[in-house]
Parts: structure tokens; sequence; C-alpha cells
């Protein structure tokens, strides 16, 4: 059931699809950097209509006027001599790339979602389920007190005692019903369905899943690094620092090359003879000698951007260590704490079992048995409780480990 419901979230949460949009959108823009490799043409064409002055001169002529047709071919390239664009290029490939490793973030969080999501709906119904079990045994004891009570044997103060304890449950029942049907709202938002479509499947009281799993105590490095936070980082400070390339190459000039060929004449029919040919080429070097230190502000502030990626990637693999770390001793610890809870549990049920026999041969008082039934049920939930936290605690792990990505993958175009 949780396999089905993390592929539904995978195909339809909207989280998901809106990081595939912008995976796409870095796609377009690496694509368009890239197009400043090739030449950008542009064709023209029309009929043009003009006159002239005559006495623009210092001598006084003839207005002349003048009408033609036209057709042409304009070019213009920017050489990539000194790696301008290039480096343009780099820097969007690396936006890329951490949009990449966004989505398996986005990715990785939504199934630990989901799971911790379905583990606190288990745990809710199994705690309805101890509800109703206790709610059971309670019915019983409480019919032993008003029976005793017929019989001249308790007063009825027991008969109230008892009917405490099972009201006190009872009254717990649609607290916990509430709770189920949130969880149940809760799964269908992550998974991007509306809650009747898997109400009917989810509120089918099913065991918790197995809490006893193999983890690694010691992590590797290459493992954490496998995070996808991480490898954003990573790329994020690759972006940064092509900027701080860019802003130094506007140091260099710019070599372009500019040129046109087309035809004009008078007449259409003679657009295209030989002696209609137009062409140009004109090569151009610029160079910016002064803008007023504008260039120098602009690397100083590209190499503090760096210097500020630098330290957000420092920061995010100390997390990381920290998150897994964290993580470990919580699953750890919760395994001890179950295993004293299941003691005390069973010792609970047995001075319930004790309590109650005592109490039906009249050598005991009933605030024993009240006090033994209230255990019970505290320590098995506790019990449900712990076993939902180790539970838990997996996920936040696998979380924490960056959950199944590949780096790999992540580097692949």
């Amino acid at each position: 059931m949780l396999d089905t419901l993390i592929s539904r979230g995978v195909e339809n949460n909207y989280n998901v699809l809106m990081a595939s949009r912008r995976i796409e959108m870095a796609r377009m823009a690496l694509n368009s950097a890239r197009a400043g490799y090739f030449p950008m043409l542009n064709f023209s064409g029309g009929w043009t209509k003009e006159r002239s002055s005559g006495v623009l001169g210092s001598e006084r002529g003839r207005a002349t006027t003048a009408d033609y047709y036209s057709l042409g071919i304009n070019m213009s390239w920017e050489v990539d001599v000194f790696g301008k664009i290039t480096a343009k290029a780099k820097g969007r490939k690396a936006a890329y790339d951490a949009t990449r490793a966004e989505y398996a973030a986005v990715m990785t969080s939504l199934c630990a979602n989901i799971a911790k999501a379905y583990i606190n709906l288990r745990v809710w119904q199994a705690e309805y389920d101890v509800a109703m079990e206790h709610i059971e045994s309670q019915e019983k004891i409480v019919k032993i007190t008003e029976a005793r009570h017929e019989a001249g044997l308790a007063s009825m103060l027991d008969v109230t005692q008892a009917r405490v304890v099972y009201y006190s449950t009872k009254a717990s029942v649609p607290t916990l019903v509430s709770s189920i049907h949130t969880a149940v709202n809760s799964i269908a938002t992550l998974i991007g369905v509306y809650p009747d479509e898997i109400r009917k499947w989810l509120e089918v009281t099913s065991p918790l899943p197995d809490y006893r799993q193999i983890v690694p105590v010691g992590v590797p490095a290459d493992i954490i690094r496998r995070r996808p936070d991480i490898v954003e980082a990573e790329y994020e400070l690759a972006g940064y620092a092509a900027q701080l390339g860019i802003a130094k190459k506007d140091f260099l000039p710019t070599l372009t090359l500019n040129g046109s060929i087309g035809t004009g004449a008078h007449d259409f029919d003679r657009l295209f003879s030989s002696q209609s040919l137009t062409y140009s080429i004109a090569p151009t070097l610029t160079w910016t000698i002064f803008d007023g230190l504008a260039r120098k502000y602009n690397v100083a502030s590209a190499r503090q951007q760096v210097e500020a990626g630098i330290d957000n990637y420092n920061l995010t693999v100390m997390t990381a260590v920290e998150e897994v770390d964290n993580a470990i001793s919580s699953y750890t610890s919760t395994l001890e704490n179950m295993a004293v809870l299941a003691e005390v549990l069973e010792q609970s049920r047995k001075s319930l079992d004790l309590s109650l026999d005592l109490y039906k041969r009249g050598l005991n008082p009933f605030t024993d048995v009240v006090t033994a039934q209230l255990n019970v049920l505290e320590n098995q939930n506790s019990l449900v409780t712990a076993h939902g936290r180790a539970l838990t605690a997996i996920v936040t792990l696998y979380e924490a480990l960056g959950g199944g990505w590949d780096i790999n993958q992540l580097n692949k175009n």
C-alpha cells in the first residue's frame, strides 16, 4: 500500500510537477546561452522612396529623388575569442544541474512525507484498536462490579469507578476517528488526489510495518554527498564561479563580425541582375576603456557571491552530518525504549490480572484494579507510539542520507 501511495505521489504531486517544469525552464535557458555560439541572420526586403535636399551643401543644387526595391540577408556574429559565451553557457549549465538536484530533493522529501503520513495513520488506527479492545474488557469489569454491588459484596463507589474508566476510554474514540480522517486527507493531498478516492482503502485497518531494519552505523562521505541539497549547493557554487568568470571577462574586448549581402534596383525585374548585387563586411573590435569602475565592482560582488556559496556548501554538509547522526541515534534509542516498554506492558497485564482476581475474592480494593487498567492502557499506547517513532526514525534516516538518488544519475545531461 505504501509503495502504491508513493508511486501515485511521484506522478501527481504538484510540488514535483513544478520542480520538473523548473528543470525544463533551466534547460531552455541553457540552450539559449549555447545559441550564442552561432551567428544571427536576418532577412529583409522592401521598397524605398526617398528625396534628398539640394541645398545642404555650400552650393545650391537640385533635389534628387529615388525609389527602389531591395532584398538582403544581414548577419551578426560575436566570435567567442575570449570565452564570454562559454562562461555564460557554463553558468546556465550549473543552474540547470542545480534544478535537477532540487527535483531530487523534492522527490526525496515527498516520499518521506508520504511515508510519515502513512505511519501516523497506522499508529492512530492501532491506538483505535487498543481503545476498542480495552472498552470491551472494561465493560466486563463494569458488569462484575455491578453484580458484586447487587450481591452486597461491593459498594456503589466501585461501580462508579469502573464506569469512569470505561467512559473515559470511550471518550477517546471520536478523537482517534478524527485523527484517522485527517491523516487520510493529508495523504490525499501529498499524492495529488481527492480524499474520497483513497479513503475506502486506507480506512481499512492494517498493521504497522516492521520497524526492525538494518541501519548503517557509520556513514561514508560519498553517501552524504549523494544528498540532493548538497549536490544542489555544489552546482550553485559552480554557477557563482561562472558568474565571477563572466564578470572578469567584461574587461576583455569583444570581436563582432557584421555582414550583409543583397540586391537593390529601381525596377523589380532588374533586382537579380549582376549589377544590383550589394554586400558589406565589417569586423568590429570593441573594448570598454572606462565605465566608472562598474566592472571592478561587479567582479568584487561576484567574488563575494562565490564566498557566500562556499559558506552555504559547508553549512549544508555539516547539517547533513548532524541530521544523519541524529536519525541513527533516534532510531537506536527508540528500539531500546520499545524493549523496555514491552516488558512494562507485560508486567502491567499481570498486575491487572492479579488485582482483578484478588478483588473478586474480596482481598483487594477496587482502586488497585482501576490503577492497573489505566496502566495497561497507557503502556500499550506508549508501545504503539514508540513503534511509530521507530518507523519515522527510519524514514528520517532515509531522507537524511539523500534517499535513493545517485549523483551519477544527476550528472547526466
